[in-house]
């Protein structure tokens, strides 16, 4: 019996991963790198990508499913995609617990007032600031998935009030929740360090903008750990140097790699990190997806399947 074909294009050192796990775990299927003019890959039902082939229709042709190897799915050419070819995303819990890991090393950097302590450092300055109570500093989270959630639970245990806001409806317990543009002005004006995990859409580009900043508490600190396009970076320089914003961890800036003399790079206030958040675990990267050709085989809905109306 013929054993469906899976391509894999992405990191090959974490391919060597995929291939241990695939081989072990699911004998019953063929795992292949792909390349280009390769007939074999080419006759590939599912593809496992950060970037698919360009002209994808004619590079494979039997595809019925693409797994993205990430969580965000905003880099995907969706207008070449197929709709007959299933769109799914990587929703692995190792890579929502680095994120909450992040997420919590971020807020305290800013609650601490990390970044200035660096600056005084830098300048010789030995001198202390005003101990803050993390019950009386309130935490909002844009974006309330499966990284927006791992990240609240995580801040959980040091008392922070916590807040979010989503496109939709969410009740989580403990946290206040938000939800539509309606609602978005009433969560950032009593939320004192805003950490965005939205994932990218039309509707959420450039949401970190001068209203919003506006719209938060004076001297508030940012946390970006979702995408560059979500933030107008001119804008936070602005808020930043009125003092809107005190200060903000960034870990993706627009584009990648940012010039080295982006303005951002070298801001004082400014804490950033090459895009290090989170990132997928092979191992179990590789069981998910194991998991959902298996369902779709079955004829079972594969589990994390994109809804290309919402673009998530």
């Amino acid at each position: 019996m013929t054993r469906p074909i899976v391509a894999y294009k992405s990191d090959p050192r974490r391919g060597a991963v995929w291939h241990e796990v695939f081989a072990r775990e699911a004998p019953e299927l063929e795992l292949l790198d792909w390349a280009a003019g390769d007939a074999r890959a080419a006759a590939a039902s599912y593809l496992v990508a950060w970037t698919p082939p360009d002209e994808l229709p004619r590079a494979l042709p039997r595809l019925e499913a693409l797994f993205c190897i990430g969580a965000g799915i905003d880099h995907m050419p969706l207008a070449g995609l197929p709709d007959s070819v299933a769109l799914v995303r990587m929703v692995d819990p190792a890579l929502a617990r680095s994120m909450a890991e992040y997420v919590v090393l971020a807020v305290l950097a800013l609650h601490r007032d990390w970044p200035a302590y660096r600056t005084d450092q830098a300048a010789g300055r030995w001198q202390a600031r005003p101990l803050a109570l993390a019950a009386n500093r309130r935490v909002g989270v844009m974006g309330l998935g499966e990284m927006g959630r791992a990240g609240l639970e995580a801040l959980r245990p040091f008392g922070f009030p916590l807040r979010g806001w989503s496109a939709s409806p969410k009740a989580i317990p403990g946290v206040d929740c938000f939800a539509g543009p309606a609602e978005l002005a009433a969560f950032l004006a009593e939320t004192d360090i805003l950490v965005c995990l939205l994932p990218l859409t039309e509707e959420t580009r450039g949401i970190l903008n001068a209203s919003t900043f506006a719209a938060l508490p004076r001297g508030a600190g940012l946390v970006n750990a979702a995408r560059g396009g979500h933030l107008v970076e001119a804008d936070l320089l602005a808020a930043l140097a009125e003092g809107r914003i005190a200060a903000a961890v960034l870990d993706v800036l627009s584009p990648e790699p940012p010039p080295p003399d982006h303005p951002l790079l070298a801001h004082p206030a400014v804490i950033a990190t090459p895009h290090v958040a989170s990132a997928t675990h092979p191992e179990s990267a590789a069981r998910q997806v194991i998991a959902g050709i298996r369902a779709h085989r079955a004829g079972r809905p594969i589990p994390n399947r994109v809804d290309r109306r919402q673009g998530y």
